[in-house]
């Protein structure tokens, strides 16, 4: 398993790390991703460990906090040879203070992130979104003051516009305070934005990106197919599918393109999917999750080998889509504005 720093820290995290939204499976949500149980999920995070696969991700609304019991307990007494990074922000009750960014959320939200898991420190503890309603300040003096108590190691974000990230990085290094490390992302070869502004961004700024979605919410995970109907067992079908409307053309161009490639180079759809990523600007690990064993080794098999560049440029051509403003405008003058990606 190759190993990366994490932006601009000194953290070394794996190139894959493992998605635990299908732990747990409660609500209609979270119940379309998976239901994997305690047992099941300590067997995944034995395979995962064997195959190097260190990082483990989860988040406090995953199941309402079901995922991060059943991630403790399956880590048990091996704390000290993994990663784990979980996120707050989201609601996760009727109180109106149980909700955002605020001092008052985040600590009360730590300390029950460090119950669940059982366990004293949270190494990579990410803004799962922007809240607008707290002070940018307020949230970064808090994250700092976690850091400072050692109840976490390194800070990252997660879904935040360009100016979001921007504006805390400058509110960081105004104070001396924890910047974000890393930005967790929607990144796909069918999801393309995250390069017209956050990849510049993470490259001027030493943030690296951790992508979460890679295969778009498996419409890349091979069963897609032109002309075919959609899979009743897919999380989209059953209510769990997440990211935006995704055009026929579209999908379709880059699913047949990784049939090509799938075939040329003897590996499956979704492990082309995810080297493609490997390969771009910025990304440090690349999220994946696993139903069950077979799903989970198939992924595993994305690492360890390279698309050559002329079958990158093949899905980066499948994949173009039409820029907005001002990106299409940008791209007129490349001369003196290149894109981080040819």
């Amino acid at each position: 398993m190759e190993y990366r720093l994490l932006g601009g820290s000194g953290l070394k995290v794996p190139v894959l790390s493992f998605g635990t939204g299908t732990f747990g499976g409660q609500g209609d949500f979270f119940g379309a991703w998976g239901n994997t149980g305690a047992a099941e999920a300590a067997r995944l995070v034995d395979l995962c460990l064997e195959a190097g696969v260190t990082l483990f991700d989860t988040a406090d609304v995953y199941s309402k906090g079901l995922s991060e019991e059943i991630l403790g307990k399956a880590i048990g007494s091996r704390r000290d040879k993994v990663l784990i990074s979980t996120k707050a922000t989201f609601k996760m009750s009727d109180d109106p203070n149980d909700i955002g960014s605020s001092r008052f959320h985040l600590l009360r939200s730590c300390e029950a992130s460090l119950r669940r898991l059982n366990t004293d420190y949270i190494d990579i503890y990410t803004m799962h979104g922007f809240d607008a309603q707290t002070p940018v300040e307020e949230t970064l003096r808090a994250l700092d003051q976690l850091v400072q108590s050692g109840k976490v190691r390194y800070i990252a974000c997660s879904n935040f516009s360009g100016w979001h990230l921007m504006k805390s990085l400058a509110i960081s290094e105004k104070y001396g305070w924890s910047r974000y490390v890393a930005h967790q992302a929607y990144y796909s070869l069918v999801g393309r934005e995250y390069e017209w502004e956050l990849m510049p961004l993470a490259l001027d700024q030493n943030v690296g990106t951790i992508v979460w979605s890679p295969l778009a919410a498996g419409r890349l995970s091979g069963k897609f197919r032109r002309n075919q109907p959609i899979p009743q067992d897919s999380r989209i079908t059953k209510g769990g599918g997440e990211g935006r409307l995704i055009p026929d053309e579209l999908l379709y161009g880059v699913v047949d393109t990784l049939d090509a490639l799938a075939e040329e180079t003897g590996r499956t759809v979704p492990q082309v999917a995810l080297n493609w990523l490997l390969q771009r600007p910025t990304v440090s690990s690349v999220i994946f999750g696993a139903r069950n064993e077979d799903q989970l080794k198939q992924n595993l098999g994305a690492a360890g080998w390279n698309l050559t560049p002329e079958q990158v440029a093949r899905l980066d051509a499948a994949s173009e889509t039409e820029f907005m403003y001002p990106y299409w405008h940008q791209r007129g003058f490349t001369e003196r504005n290149p894109p981080p990606v040819a």
